[in-house]
Formats: structure tokens, C-alpha cells, sequence
């Protein structure tokens, strides 16, 4: 199985800057990306053989994950639960008869360390939640 993982910041700029092409040629059973900056229905983006599933933030033009896949899921899980972190969409999780698959956008500090204390607030959230 090839799994693929990229974080796009901005999939509709990536889109006019070579992804579909990327995408085509190296033919993934599942692709994961970061950082969609949108939502789904900003953007038309199908790929023949693949269902999509999008966490996107309630905030348009921020965050945001996205996973094409071939495999059909038996569940798709949007979030964590907890409201506070769930609203940036940072978190898609696919399960699969042998497997699941967490795409998780993680967030980073900034220019200035301006969001260092959220990132380490996600982090101890997230490592806490998948014990």
C-alpha cells in the first residue's frame, strides 16, 4: 500500500502549481494532506477511483486536512471531540479493517513564537488522546 503525506499550505494555490499532475503520477492508494486552507466546496478537486473526506476550520483560509483515498473506510472521524481544537480541522482519522489512519495537522509557532503556547497545548491533547 502507498500512503502518501503532504502538507499543501493553501491546496487551491497548490492546485494552479503542479498537484494534480503529482497526484496523478504517483498513483497512492491513500493521500493525506495538511493545510487545505479551505473547504471543499471552494474547490473542485475529484480524482477518478478516489473518495475524498475533508476536515476543514470553521474559519475559512485556515488549517484544514484532506485524505483521498482508493480503500473504502468503514468510519471516518472529523475531529477529537473537544470543540476547542476540533473547529481548526486539524484532525481526520479513517478507519480500515487492518488499520487507521490519523492525518493530523499540527500547528506551529509562528514568526515570533506567537502560537508556541496552542502548539504545546496540542500536543499534550493529542498525545493524550491516542494513550
Amino acid at each position: 500500500m502507498k500512503l502518501i503525506s503532504w502538507n499543501v499550505n493553501g491546496i487551491r494555490a497548490c492546485v494552479n502549481k503542479g498537484f494534480i499532475e503529482f497526484f496523478n503520477d504517483i498513483k497512492a492508494d491513500i493521500f493525506c494532506i495538511q493545510e487545505t486552507k479551505c473547504q471543499p466546496d471552494q474547490i473542485e478537486l475529484e480524482f477518478d477511483g478516489y473518495k475524498s473526506y475533508w476536515n476543514s476550520a470553521e474559519r475559512k483560509g485556515y488549517s484544514g486536512t484532506a485524505i483521498f483515498t482508493k480503500k473504502k473506510p468503514i468510519a471516518v472521524t472529523r475531529g477529537i471531540g473537544i470543540e476547542e481544537h476540533d473547529k481548526e480541522g486539524r484532525i481526520l482519522t479513517l478507519e480500515f479493517e487492518d488499520f487507521y489512519l490519523v492525518n493530523n495537522y499540527t500547528p506551529n509557532a509562528k514568526r515570533g513564537l506567537e502560537s508556541l503556547d496552542y502548539g504545546q497545548i496540542w500536543d499534550d491533547v493529542i498525545s493524550n488522546f491516542f494513550l
